[in-house]
């Protein structure tokens, strides 16, 4: 970071911690007293403001709205045993949000804003980062199109703000899963790569479908031939073969997850072998079929670790192992739920504490 940023800061005149309730924090919908914003105009970012979370003003004729340049990153800050507060891993997110931005053809948000913003406002909110454990304060920075335009084209103007919110687990049992076959998520060549508002668009109606018949989730494959397993929308996969840990390699239809990311170094540092390669369908069943696969899970900020219990392909279903006896999956998520929440040495240097 090069300079220091002058935030304006407006702070709300009444608090809301005194009214909600820490036991119930559904994800996503309890949300802190402030939000960060920062406007870009005339080819340069002006105006770093906490505001009190609301509303925000738009034009319905914004670009965000009609032709979908909108993007975001998730991260999580996390209440350290000494009472101070530690982001995970922002650098990276920043990194990947910065990308996101150059492949929808949005302006980068230079690293002092999205970092001092981001510190700045957990700060400020700081009685909200729970202390409970597997709790967390969950971080959504987002930037969308502002400009009052239609026509396609990029926008001149943007928005970059920061809200923040509570969360408990995301997900609170091993997973059903169902491998998608007949609609996909990304195409080669497109946009999977990035976190853009579209990609989760189009997931939503398959999802509403395979939730109707029981799973929670799904596994998207290729859209070329759907026989490769790719990722499953809200969180990266990954699974156990033979001992070693077998991922989707990161493409332009799959995200790189930083949970992703952690996990794999976080194995290699405990001398398990990783494989980042194509992985297909019939791999994976004929793994279960055989023993040879004995734990798969989904992987992501809001997910962390989370176990499969349950994939159904074409109609059958296959069980896996208990996830009480998983030795891997489970060995991992302690070693890194125990360095996001301060209880091991961060020998990687992934916590910014920031209070």
């Amino acid at each position: 970071m090069t300079e220091t940023l002058d935030i304006k800061v407006t702070k709300v005149e009444q608090t809301r911690l005194t009214v909600t309730d820490f036991s119930q924090l559904p994800f996503g919908k309890v949300f802190t007293d402030h939000m960060f914003l920062c406007d870009y105009q005339d080819g340069e970012w002006k105006n770093p403001r906490v505001v009190p979370y609301g509303p925000i003003p738009m034009s319905p004729a914004i670009s965000a709205l009609h032709y979908g340049q909108a993007i975001f990153e998730g991260i999580k800050a996390y209440r350290l045993p000494d009472g101070k507060i530690s982001i995970f891993r922002a650098d990276k997110n920043f990194l990947r949000f910065n990308k996101s931005a150059k492949r929808m053809a949005m302006a980068e948000v230079p690293e002092e804003i999205f970092m001092q913003g981001m510190a700045t406002l957990i700060n400020i909110d700081e009685k909200w980062v729970p202390a409970q454990e597997d709790y967390a304060l969950y971080i959504r920075p987002v930037m969308y199109a502002t400009d009052p335009y239609l026509g396609v084209r990029p926008s001149d103007s943007y928005t970059f703000g920061i809200l923040t919110t509570p969360t408990g687990k995301y997900y609170s049992k091993a997973l059903k899963v169902k491998v998608e076959t007949e609609f996909t998520r990304a195409d080669d060549g497109g946009v999977g790569y990035a976190k853009t508002a579209g990609n989760y668009a189009r997931s939503l109606y398959p999802f509403e479908v395979a939730r109707k018949e029981g799973f929670d989730q799904l596994i998207w494959t290729d859209a070329q031939t759907h026989e490769f397993i790719e990722e499953a929308g809200t969180a990266n996969l990954m699974f156990v073969i033979d001992g070693k840990l077998v991922t989707p390699a990161v493409r332009t239809t799959v995200l790189d997850g930083v949970t992703r990311d952690t996990i794999i170094q976080l194995a290699k540092a405990d001398g398990i072998e990783v494989e980042e390669r194509r992985l297909s369908v019939k791999e994976i069943i004929e793994g279960i079929e055989n023993g040879r696969l004995t734990e798969a899970f989904a992987a992501g900020t809001a997910a962390t670790v989370t176990h499969i219990g349950e994939i159904s392909y074409q109609g059958k279903d296959y069980t896996l192992t208990d996830p009480a006896t998983r030795s891997v999956s489970n060995s991992i998520a302690k070693k890194l739920n125990d360095i996001k929440y301060g209880l091991a040495p961060d020998t990687f240097g992934w916590n910014w504490v920031i209070s």
